[in-house]
């Protein structure tokens, strides 16, 4: 693929956009061996609502700690806000990303750096209410150099595992989905990502993504199903079955009974984009004992920390998945 995708955030000032339009990454973060801690990072520009905002949440074995902050844009240099700062250092291939002392206790100072080449398609779906979700969407695998420090503590991350995800475009996705899954699963030489949205009857309405390889190659998802194990909304493993277009299929197992990764602690569940004035920042913490899950917080978006297994390889990475609170649902497996 073309190394030709426009890596800058949309510039502040920038005219003419729709209202719901966005330009937002995301980042995780975690090490090599699928044990904690975890961290996940976003921001995002609204040009129309005069928004910048981003989160960083971070998992460890007991807690998962929530930092989210806002701005209006006009009043940015478009490179971050509140503790938040990043700079493209070289378009698809490297970026720095620092989080200054918060409330939440951590802080980090990170050079992501791509270990493959990026894949680019375009979400199109048209929602129950007929309105249409329609935006650009990049994944790309990378390892990390650099510190993450908590409550005072620094580790270095050098070798890290972490998958960049950036969507630009209109998404208004709203009612009808019965299951959403975007997986990573990151493997020596190689990762494992796709986004699938099945409806409330298991009907597919979008897969896309694709294998992607250390040595520049690129094999696009063509089939995904799935035999996954649920404890009410909560995901604790399972497995996936991946068909490329070059004929390979991956069966990868995974356990994803680690805890944590509740996206509503990320602003997910409405709260993006929203004004909230300028240098706008709010915290809390989950304790990850059972007391807050995906019925009690304002999504069930969960990015878990996994382990993984394929053909006796172990991996790790991020399973993202949710399943509708819809009493009209239940959860159909595909694989048997």
């Amino acid at each position: 693929m073309a190394n030709d995708f426009h890596d800058d955030l949309v510039a502040p000032g920038t005219l003419g956009l729709p209202e719901r339009f966005f330009d937002r990454f995301m980042f995780n973060l975690h090490p090599a061996d699928a044990t904690a801690p975890s961290v996940i990072m976003g921001f995002g520009h609204y040009p129309a609502k005069d928004v910048a905002d981003g989160f960083a949440i971070v998992s460890t074995e007991k807690e998962q700690r929530n930092l989210r902050f806002s701005t209006e844009l006009s009043c940015t240099d478009g490179k971050g806000a509140g503790p938040l700062s990043f700079e493209v250092v070289e378009p698809n291939r490297a970026w720095r990303l620092k989080l200054d002392p918060n409330p939440s206790g951590m802080e980090y100072d990170l050079i992501w750096r791509a270990r493959t080449p990026y894949w680019l398609g375009e979400v199109a779906v048209t929602n129950a209410d007929a309105t249409p979700t329609k935006f650009e969407h990049l994944v790309q695998s990378g390892r990390y150099e650099g510190t993450l420090t908590i409550d005072g503590v620094r580790q270095d991350v050098d070798g890290w595992y972490g998958q960049r995800d950036r969507s630009r475009g209109v998404r208004t996705m709203s009612g009808g989905q019965g299951l959403h899954i975007w997986f990573q699963a990151q493997f020596p030489d190689r990762s494992v990502g796709f986004l699938l949205v099945e409806d409330r009857q298991g009907g597919r309405l979008l897969l896309e993504g694709a294998i992607l390889h250390e040595d520049g190659g690129l094999d696009d998802v063509v089939d995904v199903r799935h035999a996954l194990n649920f404890d009410a909304l909560d995901l604790t493993s399972g497995t996936i079955e991946v068909s490329t277009k070059s004929g390979m299929r991956y069966e990868i197992d995974a356990d994803a009974s680690g805890g944590g990764g509740l996206m509503a602690g990320a602003g997910y569940g409405g709260h993006h984009g929203r004004p909230r004035g300028r240098d706008h920042v709010e915290h809390e913490v989950y304790p990850l004992d059972g007391s807050v899950n995906q019925l009690t917080v304002d999504s069930s978006l969960t990015d878990r920390l996994t382990a993984y297994t394929w053909n006796g390889v172990p991996g790790t990475g991020i399973f993202e998945f949710a399943l509708t609170r819809s009493s009209s649902y239940t959860y159909r497996p595909t694989l048997t």
